[in-house]
């Protein structure tokens, strides 16, 4: 079963496959099993034991019946969860049904409902407020750096 999944190194078996799962996973307080995979950023799709999605390999370890046309699915909606009992397998036109998007950016600001859609605007407002704001800061620094170097005052 375990040569099923694609991308995963050869050398692993089922049983050295899960404990090296279980060793690079944290219990989070809603009861998600988070795995850290190859990347530092949380809240991703996370790579594991070769080039292999971590919870496409916990599902064929900890659930079976691992059946590759159909795709894997977080009940909990956190894509870096390895718990068992958050994994179902789905083909991917369920899986778009089942997507639901999230009330907060990754932030944590509340997102807006677009008026001319009915669904959460892609981007957070507040967040993009703040990343020109930021541009913004670093541009008239850029500008000031360049008139003190031609000796011009800024006024």
């Amino acid at each position: 079963m375990v040569s099923q999944i694609n991308g995963l190194s050869r050398h692993f078996t089922e049983d050295t496959l899960r404990a090296y799962l279980l060793s690079r996973a944290t219990r989070a307080d809603d009861g998600c099993l988070i795995v850290r995979g190859y990347g530092s950023r949380r809240g991703v799709h996370q790579k594991l034991a070769g080039r292999a999605w971590a919870h496409v390999a916990a599902y064929v370890v900890f659930v079976g019946g691992y059946d590759p046309a159909l795709e894997v699915h977080h009940d909990c909606g956190a894509p870096d969860c390895i718990e068992p009992t958050h994994l179902r397998q789905l083909s991917h036109a369920d899986n778009c049904r089942e997507r639901t998007q999230r009330p907060q950016c990754r932030n944590g600001h509340d997102r807006e409902i677009a008026p001319t859609t009915g669904r959460f605007r892609r981007s957070c407002r507040t967040c993009n407020r703040e990343a020109q704001q930021r541009w913004r800061e670093r541009q008239a620094a850029e500008v000031a750096e360049a008139r003190m170097a031609y000796g011009r005052m800024s006024s």
